[in-house]
């Protein structure tokens, strides 16, 4: 083997663990690069071992951090810090990628405005281009292959895409709608009856505009790897139509665990190879960045690996270029967490349990931006945390996802969501028809499925003071409620407008059987109330409701609501269940790092197993664990978790 060989870098559908430095250069740098050393960068990559680094190239304000003859160079370069990076990144094998702001570009605005958007009242956006304009093939394509041929990139991590893209009233927007539809106006606002159909226009040209430029990219080096982030996550949960030889996303930096729970099981499920970055870190109400500890990113990371993904961590160097030893050690100790676990994690596939609809359908329609799911989320984070909770193994699948791969979950459960096509709502009663479990958390969700839920239901819903009963406690919550009168369905749960649950109780819930499955109805906002205050009651009324339809689950835990479980199926075909400690997550603006996590245990797991294990470890200590096996289930202990570990089943 060559030296040059063994110095490759891994490739991103293979990479596991990396490092994003970004700078957003600007007009008022004056030191960028004054103080990179071939030293600074070495130590970096010889503690932390990353295989590969996305380092700055040009951010949302549009100036590079590299001398361009294409676009506008910050006039603050000392040093071509891209070179210096290239130089140390190929001597020690790691991959070497730019991060690059895509539609997102303030100083070509400033020389070009009419390559600007448009608002609906005619003003020209100052920050977003224009997806139908000049931008994309006057600079951006251009720019990218210059900065990718004179450094022999390895590829690019494209940053304000899909959701810096906006609803667009420029000339070449509105022309190309009347050339589209035939319609003379663009709609403004949700009066108008075409205004899905303009926000689906918006979506299709920016997949237009980005496998332009991806395919661009490609042709000029078939070799560069590609990403734009977020697209194909849960911001644009579609089919995949551009040629991405990755997916990626940055998710919250305060409410990092929780954003990530969600983006790793709808990455998961994609069938591209994908990671997400953390933030290293925070900040508060008027404070600058503090950096994140090791055991909070290990946390966050754990997040990521039990989904099967690879894990990168964002910092900002000093504006001159300088990584701090802090940074360099800390994210050294989150790297060695992340490789003890990397064989028994990374591209492990789900062993389907519970599959939580992410609408698509829901999600375009109650969105107003292009592709950006702020405000739409409520409902599915409060239902993914409450199954969380109750020990379930969570996969959070779209549409066109979900409905080829029905058969395989025993149960599917939606969080409210108000709009699905026939051909799916179809699909889904066939699917209990056949012996599936349906729980449909709200009203709005219910309605969809009326025929078949054995109810009627009584006019519209009604804002309504809330008591559920559980058998953990009665719980408020007060909102819409659809009142039902039964038919065949059986009462399952009652609201009352009190604490006295002796009185005045109206059907909350009902169950009822459809050809050989059964569906359970909520009909109320359960999951929004859930997200808003994580009360074990509402948990309890939940997980009663989930008991009924899915009472056998191949996977039982006894252990406290901050367990989150992942049951997976890892890359060598044994069985393994991650089981992650969310105690002391970082959730409030006012304490914005952990630093301790207490240990959860013991923790008794009872897995299905059609035949007796040869052996069952806990990884990645390696350590035996005292188990038995009885008629296809497999008993196991874990006498302590700290923050994430996995039972490995041989």
């Amino acid at each position: 083997m060559s030296a040059s060989e063994k110095t490759r870098p891994v490739s991103r559908k293979n990479a596991f663990f990396g490092l994003h430095f970004d700078l957003h250069p600007q007009k008022t740098d004056t030191s960028l690069g004054a103080d990179i050393t071939e030293e600074n960068i070495g130590h970096l990559l010889a503690r932390v071992k990353p295989d590969y680094v996305q380092y700055d190239c040009k951010g949302h304000a549009g100036y590079t951090g590299y001398p361009t003859e294409v676009g506008w160079p910050s006039p603050g370069i000392v040093k071509d810090s891209l070179a210096i990076w290239r130089k140390v990144t190929k001597e020690r094998g790691v991959g070497l990628y730019i991060h690059y702001s895509g539609v997102w570009d303030t100083v070509a605005l400033e020389h070009h405005p009419d390559w600007a958007r448009v608002d609906k009242d005619g003003n020209r956006d100052k920050n977003n281009t224009s997806t139908f304009g000049p931008y994309v093939d006057e600079l951006l394509i251009p720019q990218l292959k210059e900065v990718t041929a004179a450094y022999d990139l390895d590829g690019m991590w494209v940053d304000g895409e899909c959701w810096g893209a906006q609803i667009d009233y420029s000339p070449a927007a509105l022309e190309a709608w009347r050339k589209e539809t035939g319609y003379q106006d663009a709609p403004k606002d949700r009066s108008d009856p075409h205004w899905l159909e303009w926000k689906m226009f918006h979506r299709r040209q920016f997949e237009k505009y980005l496998c332009h430029w991806v395919d661009a990219l490609h042709a000029h080096n078939p070799k560069l790897q590609i990403t734009s982030n977020w697209m194909y996550t849960s911001f644009a949960p579609k089919s995949i139509v551009a040629k991405l030889d990755f997916l990626s996303g940055d998710y919250s930096p305060a409410l990092s665990v929780d954003r990530a729970r969600v983006e790793a099981r709808y990455l998961a499920n994609t069938g591209m190879p994908w990671d997400l970055m953390a933030w290293g870190f925070n900040w508060g109400h008027e404070l600058g960045q503090s950096l994140k500890p090791a055991i909070h990113l290990q946390q966050e990371a754990a997040v990521v690996l039990m989904q099967g993904g690879g894990f990168q961590i964002y910092y900002n160097p000093t504006r001159s270029g300088y990584l701090v030893d802090e940074i360099i050690e800390t994210t050294g100790q989150v790297a060695d967490f992340c490789r003890a676990r990397e064989s028994v994690s990374h591209k492990s596939v789900t062993v389907p349990q519970v599959a939580l609809l992410l609408s698509t359908e829901t999600q375009f329609d109650r969105s107003d931006s292009v592709f950006s799911p702020y405000g739409t989320f409520d409902e599915i984070e409060g239902a993914l945390h409450a199954l969380l909770e109750l020990h379930y193994s969570v996969d959070l699948l779209a549409e066109h996802q979900l409905q080829p791969r029905l058969k395989e979950f025993p149960m599917v459960a939606i969080p409210d969501a108000y709009k699905l096509s026939e051909d799916f709502k179809q699909a889904l009663l066939r699917y209990v028809e056949g012996g599936g479990s349906l729980l449909l958390l709200g009203e709005k969700c219910a309605r969809l499925f009326e025929s078949a839920l054995g109810v009627k239901l009584e006019g519209e819903p009604q804002q309504a003071a809330a008591e559920l009963k559980s058998d953990a406690g009665v719980v408020n919550v007060n909102g819409l409620w659809q009142k039902v009168s039964p038919t065949t369905a059986r009462p399952f749960g009652y609201r009352y407008p009190t604490r006295d649950t002796r009185r005045e109780g109206e059907v909350a819930a009902t169950l009822s059987a459809y050809g050989k499955g059964k569906i359970g109805a909520i009909y109320g906002p359960v999951v929004l109330a859930h997200f808003r205050c994580h009360h074990p009651s509402l948990r309890s009324f939940i997980g009663s409701l989930a008991a009924e339809l899915f009472p056998d689950p191949a996977v039982r835990v006894k252990g406290p609501a901050c367990l989150d479980i992942a049951l997976r199926r890892m890359a060598d075909g044994n069985l393994g269940l991650h089981l992650l400690n969310m105690a002391e997550t970082q959730r409030a603006d006012r304490f914005l790092t952990t630093d301790f996590i207490p240990a959860l245990g013991p923790i008794e797991v009872t897995l299905k197993t059609d035949k007796k294990p040869s052996g069952v470890s806990w990884e990645p200590d390696g350590n035996r664990l005292e188990w038995s096996w009885q008629e296809g289930n497999l008993t196991v202990t874990v006498p302590s978790l700290h923050v994430h570990g996995v039972v490995v089943v041989e």
